[in-house]
């Protein structure tokens, strides 16, 4: 008994306390998430029951994904042999999925910001070439601003499975998401899978276009008694009939 409280004793002393800043700002957050006591909200517009720091979701009941996140190959400058594998490569990857998995392929458009800057600094270094790269670094950066039209363009493929408990979904997903990335190195693509806090900042990111910065950790939800959806929803969601027209394609096998 006494080496049981010792050790409950020692569990309290080791957890991570807020600070008085992170306690401000998460009070301010459940006053966002809850100014009122309606019953519907933004968050419950959101479409997904949990999301988990492994980068699985709980999408419903019985539905799991996972997602990754992958870069681009340049096709149009390729030579008409790599032109072929790459398409033969691509109807592979595609042929893989079997009617048990769901897929969905997404093309996210945003507005360029501070990590897009950040990744094409030049560290100074005095080694007299600093002139050739202040200069490259100049046209990277307008390329960043001009070609991409100010946008950074990101691709995603999530992929979901039916299973009965956490366990078994992760076990699948896990397999599939194995033979993904192999399938994605053999196309020459760059591609990661992401962390539950990488699909929390990307849905913040869509959630929030005017560029509000992504407050999260996941230390915060025990104490606050929020979800992760209180972290990423906006205040409100407003469906206008504007003049803005969106095409759905839908691939059933």
């Amino acid at each position: 008994m006494l080496k049981d409280k010792t050790k409950e004793k020692n569990s309290v002393k080791n957890k991570r306390k807020l600070t008085r800043s992170e306690k401000k700002q998460i009070a301010e957050l459940i006053r966002k998430a809850k100014p009122d006591k309606k019953a519907s909200s933004s968050q419950e517009s959101i479409p997904y029951l949990s999301m988990h720091p492994d980068g699985i979701c709980k999408v419903s009941e019985n539905r799991y994904s996972k997602c990754i996140y992958f870069s681009d190959i340049n096709y149009q400058l390729a030579g008409a042999d790599d032109k072929t594998a790459i398409f033969e490569n691509w109807c592979d990857f595609l042929n893989y999925f079997d009617s048990s998995v769901d897929v969905q392929l997404s093309f996210i458009n945003q507005g360029s910001r501070g990590e897009a800057k950040t990744a094409i600094e030049i560290p100074v270094r005095d080694d007299g070439f600093e002139s050739i790269r202040s200069e490259y670094q100049t046209m990277l950066s307008a390329q960043l601003s001009k070609g991409n039209n100010g946008l950074v363009k990101l691709k995603f493929v999530t992929f979901s499975v039916e299973a009965e408990n956490m366990s078994a979904a992760k076990a699948r997903l896990n397999r599939i998401e194995t033979d993904m990335l192999n399938n994605f190195k053999v196309l020459g693509v760059s591609a990661h899978s992401m962390s539950g806090y990488e699909r929390l900042k990307t849905l913040h990111g869509i959630f929030h276009p005017e560029g509000e910065p992504f407050f999260f950790s996941w230390d915060y939800l025990v104490p606050s008694g929020l979800s992760t959806k209180d972290f990423i929803a906006p205040s409100s969601f407003y469906f206008g009939e504007g003049r803005t027209f969106v095409w759905v394609v839908s691939l059933v096998r």
